[in-house]
């Protein structure tokens, strides 16, 4: 018999392999494909399978669930807005941009305040990304084009976004630091647009793994609030 099911928490390839691994290792089980785009994974088995015994193959990170069952559950629970699934974004954006008005607020720059703005968005989000530095490269991989074609992009990206964030605080190599925020968070916009279209069901890496948020349009509207930025004071130094 073939059923499918809904699992959660798989956020890579890697974790694709390791719950295919798992399940296809029960002695009832014939075969176990995993979907990761759909959080869904096909069992074929010789027997009835009972859905605790597939949680209990699987680790915490996992959550196996019946399809049937999620879709009941779906329907009579009130799922979180985009607004409360983000709301840790916005409130680090709200400490970010607080920081950078005090900073400025007896002697009131626009460019100041946007130096110190990019500044402290590179080094607080880099500290997300090393909270789980050994995870960020897979679920970053997911969908920027270069992390995909370059790994080794995504283990240094959050060491990138350090150097950026000293060069914008300590104003030094400001047209460098500016150039490289266009072109990587450029990148990255790109990708996460595609995501979007393709209504892929993926975590976003922006604060690393250690804070779960999902892909959608406020993560595009973040990436385009720095590239506004970058290419506004590029403009402005050269104007």
């Amino acid at each position: 018999m073939k059923k499918k099911y809904i699992v959660t928490g798989m956020t890579c390839s890697g974790c694709k392999a390791k719950v295919e691994h798992l399940l296809n290792d029960l002695d009832d089980v014939t075969s176990a494909t995993v979907n990761l785009e759909r959080s869904e994974v096909s069992i074929e088995a010789s027997t009835p399978l009972d859905l605790q015994s597939l949680q209990t193959a699987l680790p915490e990170k996992y959550t196996i669930k019946d399809q049937v069952t999620n879709i009941f559950e779906q329907a009579t629970t009130v799922e979180k807005s985009d607004l409360q699934q983000l709301f840790p974004l916005f409130l680090i954006f709200f400490y970010i941009t607080t920081a950078s008005i005090l900073k400025n607020f007896n002697n009131w720059e626009t460019s100041e305040f946007m130096l110190d703005f990019m500044g402290l968005f590179y080094i607080v989000f880099s500290f997300f990304k090393f909270l789980d530095y050994t995870g960020f490269p897979k679920s970053f991989q997911m969908y920027d084009p270069l992390a995909k074609q370059l790994p080794i992009y995504a283990w240094i990206y959050p060491f990138i976004e350090v150097v950026l964030g000293l060069l914008f605080l300590f104003r030094y190599q400001i047209p460098i630091a500016l150039i490289v925020t266009i072109i990587v968070l450029g990148i990255t916009t790109l990708g996460v647009t595609k995501a979007l279209f393709d209504k892929k069901t993926i975590q976003c890496a922006c604060l690393g793994t250690a804070l779960k948020l999902p892909m959608t349009k406020a993560t595009f509207i973040e990436n385009s609030i720095m590239l506004v930025m970058a290419v506004w004071m590029l403009f402005n130094l050269h104007a």
